[in-house]
């Protein structure tokens, strides 16, 4: 069995993948627009939405992630779920806390905590809350 994250854009995903892309140095594996779908359906893809993003999948580090323009509402929601980064040092942590955090909300900042020397959470631009914590040396 395998679990993996699906994040829903509402229309916003080029933009999200982009900013990931440059925030954290995000690579884009796949991207599929809706008008690239081979058989589509009646009602299928919404007037306009044409050259929204159906699927794509990217990766942070070594995990995969996969992402969508969804209904392209506009809407996006992220409540009750954050993705959590492990980073190397706090060097690491505070560049990548410093860039999710650009253009979104910082919810804890970024200190040193009983199990770990830097651990902080944010929420990005998108609304996508993210956990940023160092490993606790032993």
């Amino acid at each position: 069995m395998y679990v993996q994250s699906y994040l829903f854009f509402g229309g916003r995903t080029e933009e999200a993948l982009e900013f990931y892309k440059k925030a954290i140095g995000a690579t884009v594996t796949m991207m599929m627009r809706f008008s690239d779908a081979p058989d589509p359906q009646p009602g299928m893809i919404q007037p306009g939405s044409e050259n929204k993003i159906m699927h794509s999948a990217f990766k942070i580090g070594d995990t995969e992630l996969m992402a969508s323009d969804g209904d392209c509402s506009g809407k996006p929601d992220f409540m009750g779920v954050s993705l959590a980064i492990t980073a190397k040092d706090i060097p690491e942590a505070e560049r990548v806390f410093k860039a999710l955090g650009e253009g979104g909300q910082i919810r804890q900042p970024l200190i040193e905590t009983f199990f770990s020397p830097r651990f902080g959470m944010v929420a990005d631009k998108f609304g996508v809350g993210w956990m940023i914590v160092v490993e606790q040396k032993q």
